[in-house]
């Protein structure tokens, strides 16, 4: 039996119906990478040797950590085989995970000064709600997304100021619509200042209560155009172009500067536990400690002053 026919089967068996759609849709590339490039291996073919020339081919035009989740996905496959009596031996045994070097790194994130000036740019016309109101809300709360999408009039208490993430929005794969939160930790209240409570009180008091106000009706978003516009804005205000995902690491990055704690920036991030947090803003943490440590040595220094 061919790889590549077997992998394929073992998804159907195994992953559709069980995984969420993002996740089947990688285990299907793939499925699809591997058919490309070992059109011919079957399992009885398979050694350490063969299963090593399929992950290098594949590491000639990928990065390492790409490189990693293709290897897994086949890992885990090969496993149930070997379980199953279908092959006899572990060919991934000690597989060497190679791959391209890293792209240089996007921006992922905007300093104070740089989000000032990203924010001073947008028209925010309070008739019309488009894309420049999503960047301020995204740069405000660090929101996913795929939260905001989601997000209708009935979500915002604009008098506690408050905004209550209770859903996404499913705007990748048909049917198209409100879902589930990522897990029960991104269900949680995020506090606004008062200048945005009043700002979003103007926006959105005449629109309908349980329909999304970043979505219209019946036509298909995308995250390519929340990009594109911010993009835009980026180029006006003259700062590093970012995704609006990174409007999220933007927000988190500017409160731990300001001194924010990072269990508070972890619940309005809806984290499940603040090692994510920690380790996904590592960067940041390290630099304030050293700050820190200067001033605490000043500090210790001025004791003595006059002594």
């Amino acid at each position: 039996m061919l790889f590549n026919h077997y992998f394929g089967e073992w998804i159907n068996l195994y992953k559709r119906g069980t995984v969420a759609a993002p996740t089947l849709q990688k285990y299907e590339m793939t499925y699809q990478r591997l058919k490309e490039l070992a059109p011919d291996l079957t399992l009885e073919g398979l050694n350490r040797g063969t299963y090593q020339g399929v992950l290098n081919a594949y590491a000639a035009t990928h990065e390492k950590q790409t490189v990693m989740d293709f290897h897994r996905h086949l890992k885990a496959c090969l496993a149930d085989a070997r379980e199953d009596g279908i092959i006899t031996c572990d060919p991934t045994r000690k597989a060497v995970v190679k791959g391209k070097m890293p792209a240089a790194k996007k921006t992922k994130y905007l300093s104070m000064a740089e989000l000032r000036k990203l924010l001073s740019v947008l028209p925010l016309n309070p008739e019309k709600v488009g894309f420049d109101w999503m960047i301020l809300l995204l740069a405000k709360t660090g929101l996913r997304y795929a939260e905001a999408l989601a997000l209708t009039p009935s979500d915002f208490d604009l008098s506690m100021q408050k905004i209550y993430v209770r859903k996404t929005w499913n705007y990748k794969f048909a049917p198209y619509g409100f879902a589930p939160t990522k897990n029960s930790s991104s269900m949680r209240d995020v506090s606004i200042d008062a200048k945005t409570a009043t700002q979003f009180k103007t926006l959105i008091r005449d629109l309908p209560e349980g329909n999304p106000i970043f979505v219209d009706k019946g036509t298909r978003i995308f995250n390519s155009t929340a990009n594109n516009a911010l993009a835009r804005y980026c180029r006006t205000a003259g700062v590093p172009i970012i995704s609006a995902h990174s409007l999220r690491h933007t927000h988190a990055s500017v409160l731990i500067a300001a001194g924010v704690s990072i269990q508070t920036v972890s619940r309005r991030l809806g984290h499940s536990n603040t090692i994510t947090t920690q380790n996904t803003y590592l960067h940041i943490i390290r630099e304030l400690e050293e700050r820190d440590r200067d001033k605490t040595m000043e500090c210790l220094s001025d004791l003595m002053e006059g002594a």
